[in-house]
C-alpha cells in the first residue's frame, strides 16, 4: 500500500483507488449481511424502513463526512441511495417467510 504522496504515476494512483474501492464494497457487503440480519428481527414494514432511525443516521453520517473533510451533501446523498436500496432488499427478505 503506498500513501498518495508515495505515488509517483498514475497506474500506482489508479491501483491504490482500485484496491480502497475493493475494500469498500467488501464493506458494503458485510453491510448488507447486517441488513439481511435484521430483517429477521423487525416485527413490521414500519420496523423495516424505521424513516426516524434513516434521518438519524443520515444526519450521522453527514457529521462523519465533515470530520473526515468530505462534502456532507455528496455523502448524504449516496447513503440516501445506498440505504433505499438496502431497505428494499431487506423488505424482500421481511417478506419472503410471510408468502409460504
Amino acid at each position: 500500500m503506498k500513501s498518495p504522496e508515495q505515488c509517483e504515476s498514475m497506474t500506482d494512483i489508479r491501483t491504490e483507488i482500485d484496491r480502497l474501492d475493493r475494500q469498500v464494497l467488501a464493506l458494503l457487503g458485510q453491510r448488507f449481511a447486517y441488513v439481511k440480519a435484521a430483517s429477521k428481527v423487525k416485527t413490521s414494514e414500519t420496523s423495516v424502513r424505521a424513516p426516524e432511525r434513516l434521518q438519524a443516521m443520515l444526519q450521522q453520517r453527514r457529521v462523519w463526512a465533515e470530520e473526515e473533510g468530505l462534502n456532507a451533501d455528496a455523502i448524504e446523498k449516496m447513503y440516501q441511495d445506498l440505504v433505499n436500496h438496502f431497505i428494499d432488499e431487506e423488505m424482500k427478505h421481511w417478506k419472503q417467510p410471510r408468502i409460504q
